[in-house]
């Protein structure tokens, strides 16, 4: 993935005389004592980072940790006080206000917390709304509005009005609205935490799906830890201004870089953050629908397993092979077809565990991992899926094996 938008060094500190603020920071004066001496406000100090095109890229933080005050960093409507942006490998930081602007309407888009509706205008005029101040035909911006309204899955609300409409749907006007320009980068500052829970994980997995079809670059600024998981291909963890740590939901869990990452992310639901590639393990015994229930048994026996999986030539999961089937088999005479069980549940790789935990309880036999090919690539026992994701329980109890 090539870099779309470069962070080197930016600070972003509110007053009067903002850069004589910078030796204090760099002097270890912390965030509250400069503004009690100064009167100045660090909003960001420092943020450094690469955001890849095409990716989720989630900053997260609590009230006051600088993530809002950094996104509005990357349109510049923060100008930052020290430090360089880079869109495309140009220095934004640099732009005259006619260059600033063709950014604005071009390639970056913002989608803000409260909507920002027009109340008199409909669906449609809000949406088109961008496209008219860019003096677009009204032909053109109509169908390039209705699309994207579709995008959103409001199609049919076209006529309706702001007032007329739930939170959650307003919130995919606005979405509308930012899409219909066609920015290569959209900002979303906080655009969800205003809707209820319910609405809120709608509106997470639509941004989800329509990120799927379109590949933008999404900065997203969220408090909830689990929101940021869920939604994030990578995540920055801010602190009084300053990103403290950069990495996928999973690097992040995994190794935190220091004991305020730890209790930041203590109470996430790991369920929703790990998927089954993370907890599955890679079959040691496998059989081809080719060979005999002679050879099923052998490869059972050298790994200590009562059950095998079967696959073609192409490694696509066939079924199952028990012992005792194959057994029965031999003395019945039948083959590895004959007995082979096909009353499997396969899931795909990047499946969420926390979606796993029925199909384990309803699965007689370890869950069949594949990959985007349909090859199988692993298996998940129900202890994988229960035992919390402790990495030292994959490798202990029950003697099933792919």
């Amino acid at each position: 993935m090539t870099t779309k938008i470069k962070l080197e060094n930016v600070s972003k500190i509110f007053g009067s005389k903002p850069k004589s603020v910078i030796p204090m920071i760099k002097d270890g004066m912390e965030k509250n004592e400069i503004l009690e001496k100064t009167g100045h406000t660090v909003g960001v100090y420092d943020a450094s980072m690469e955001i890849k095109q095409g990716e989720i890229f989630v900053i997260m933080g609590l009230s006051g940790s600088g993530k809002s005050t950094l996104i509005r960093c990357f349109n510049l409507l923060n100008k930052p006080t020290n430090g360089s942006i880079f869109i495309d490998g140009e220095d934004i930081v640099k732009y005259n206000s006619t260059e600033l602007k063709r950014v604005r309407q071009e390639k970056v888009a913002m989608v803000f917390q409260h909507f920002g509706l027009f109340n008199h205008r409909t669906v449609l005029a809000n949406v088109e709304y961008g496209l008219e101040i860019r003096n677009v035909s009204k032909e053109e911006r109509q169908e390039i509005a209705r699309k994207n309204i579709e995008n959103v899955g409001l199609k049919g609300y076209e006529d309706k009005y702001p007032e007329q409409l739930s939170g959650g749907m307003q919130q995919r006007v606005g979405l509308a609205r930012a899409l219909a320009n066609d920015p290569d980068i959209l900002l979303m500052d906080e655009p969800f935490s205003a809707l209820d829970p319910l609405i809120r994980r709608e509106m997470q997995l639509e941004l989800l799906d329509i990120q799927e079809r379109l590949q933008k670059t999404i900065i997203f600024i969220t408090h909830d830890v689990n929101e940021a998981f869920k939604i994030g291909d990578r995540v920055a963890v801010m602190k009084d201004g300053k990103v403290v740590q950069v990495g996928t939901p999973e690097e992040i869990i995994e190794e935190p870089a220091n004991d305020y990452i730890s209790d930041f992310i203590k109470d996430i639901d790991r369920s929703k953050v790990f998927q089954a590639e993370h907890v599955m393990i890679k079959p040691n015994a496998l059989v081809s629908m080719k060979d005999g229930l002679n050879v099923a048994i052998k490869e059972m026996e050298e790994n200590n397993i009562s059950s095998v999986f079967a696959v073609d030539r192409g490694r696509h999961v066939k079924g199952i092979v028990t012992i005792d089937d194959a057994i029965a088999g031999i003395k019945e005479k039948k083959t590895l077809e004959d007995v082979l069980r096909t009353d499997i549940t396969v899931v795909q790789r990047d499946e969420y565990v926390n979606d796993l935990i029925a199909k384990t309880l309803e699965s007689k036999f370890p869950l069949a991992v594949v990959n985007e090919e349909d090859k199988l690539i692993g298996f998940i026992l129900r202890v994988h899926v229960l035992s919390g994701l402790v990495a030292e329980d994959v490798n202990e109890s029950e003697d099933y094996i792919g």
